[in-house]
């Protein structure tokens, strides 16, 4: 079984590693992390070891994160092993918003059809809840969509501190970042904020992240970041951490620099992603593919033919250029960190089943109502132009998994028959069995040999 040592990973930062920036961050400013204050309030503890006692359980939680996945498959822990080990969920994601007010190209968006939904306060409110009693540390307010489109975000996020979540984040395009909202997910308790930004300049910006509904400007959205950076500091205040990503394309492979340079005083951090190939068609690479849908496809072809390798196989182009075949596959780790919510309570497994195909539970009522119901509205309106569909050249998601029509508990489903089929299939090396894991566009479940 090749372990998790072995992956090669898709983000590469301006500053270093990733994780150690992001422990070190965290480490060194828990005295204003809002959990910190919160739990200061209600515990007769003394501060200094309520601090050393939050630190320890973060340095855990992150560790946590590589070594448990190692653990659940190189043992088999599914079913009453995953039970009996007491692997529990050290992020729970929930999608405060599935609709987006931008139409990039490269999004899922365009492919998968996707409601334009958000999640309501009070579902919000019980997951975190659920959330608190598993003592998980860690929840993301975001999945498919724009969280800042939910009003409810700063005190869905207030709420989840009070409730001793110690790790809060988002995602975000920042269109909505006025100072107002700011000046609230200032004062939320927010932990990592993490910007969606893609070129590093006014036109390629705008060819990469056009408006649905109306124009996106580049000018806005950088004063939007820029403006949150003075606002951080004129309230004294280390949270959220900032981050800002850009997916290499392209369009924006040749811009790393003019990115880096755009960013680099006013984020935390900047980093680059590697590109994910969209629809789910990473398995089923043939000769229209790889002319139309892989970036640097032609040195890429090239590079097949004069390696003698099939044009079928998996390629990846990394930041620096150098050019990856898969050689295999790797157990995902997903499965033994995290589960993800949609706006109206459908459970995945994992952050790339977009169209949420394999649900592994139902934590709500609404998503079994729902059923496709909201996903075939989006699907009419895109196949009749509508305003703000126009872009769009959607599927509706197939359905690989069907469990029982009946609301769980997250403890319950983590804990379930469905997910732990699927680790089990991955603990024993036939992931390939799980059809949405068989054609998974993540690059961290791929064994890569450089070919250039």
């Amino acid at each position: 079984m090749v372990k998790s040592s072995s992956r090669k990973l898709a983000i590469k930062n301006l500053k270093g590693s990733d994780e150690e920036l992001r422990i070190s961050w965290m480490l060194k400013n828990m005295g204003q992390n809002k959990t910190f204050y919160y739990m200061s309030q209600k515990k007769n503890l003394d501060k200094s070891v309520l601090l050393t006692e939050l630190k320890k359980k973060y340095q855990k939680y992150r560790e946590q994160w590589r070594e448990n996945p190692k653990l659940g498959v190189n043992n088999h822990l599914c079913g009453k092993l995953s039970y009996d080990t007491k692997i529990k969920p050290l992020c729970i994601d929930i999608e405060l918003a599935a609709v987006c007010d931008l139409g990039c190209p490269h999004c899922y968006r365009q492919f998968i059809s996707t409601p334009d939904k958000i999640m309501s306060k009070e579902l919000a409110f019980k997951l975190i809840e659920q959330a608190s009693e598993l003592k998980v540390p860690s929840m993301k307010f975001n999945w498919r969509g724009e969280p800042l489109l939910n009003p409810y975000l700063p005190d869905i996020v207030d709420y989840a501190k009070q409730n001793g979540v110690l790790e809060t984040i988002i995602n975000t395009n920042a269109t909505k970042l006025d100072h107002n909202l700011s000046k609230k997910l200032i004062n939320s308790g927010l932990d990592l904020l993490i910007y969606s930004f893609d070129g590093g300049t006014k036109k390629s910006y705008e060819k990469m992240r056009p408006g649905r509904f109306k124009k996106n400007n580049f000018e806005d959205v950088y004063k939007n970041i820029r403006d949150f950076s003075t606002l951080k500091k004129e309230m004294n205040s280390m949270f959220p951490r900032t981050k800002i990503q850009m997916v290499l394309t392209d369009e924006t492979y040749q811009e790393q620099e003019e990115y880096f340079s755009l960013f680099k005083d006013i984020v935390d951090d900047v980093s680059v992603k590697q590109y994910t190939e969209r629809g789910g068609k990473i398995s089923d690479v043939g000769e229209e593919y790889i002319k139309k849908e892989v970036p640097h496809s032609n040195d890429v072809k090239s590079l097949l033919k004069i390696n003698q390798i099939s044009k079928n196989s998996e390629v990846m182009k990394d930041a620096d250029g150098n050019i990856f075949v898969s050689t295999g596959r790797l157990p995902c780790e997903q499965p033994y960190q995290r589960m993800l919510i949609t706006y109206d309570g459908r459970v995945s497994m994992c952050c790339y089943d977009w169209g949420s195909m394999h649900p592994v539970g139902y934590v709500d009522e609404l998503a079994i109502k729902n059923g496709e119901k909201e996903y075939k509205k989006v699907k009419s309106k895109a196949d009749s132009k509508k305003k703000g569909f126009e872009l769009m050249n959607l599927e509706m998601p197939k359905v690989y998994n069907t469990p029982k029509e009946e609301v769980n508990t997250i403890k319950d489903i983590w804990f379930g028959k469905e997910i732990n089929l699927v680790r089990e299939k991955h603990s024993k090396d036939s992931l390939e069995d799980v059809e949405i894991c068989k054609r998974c566009p993540f690059k961290e479940t791929y064994k890569w040999k450089q070919i250039s």
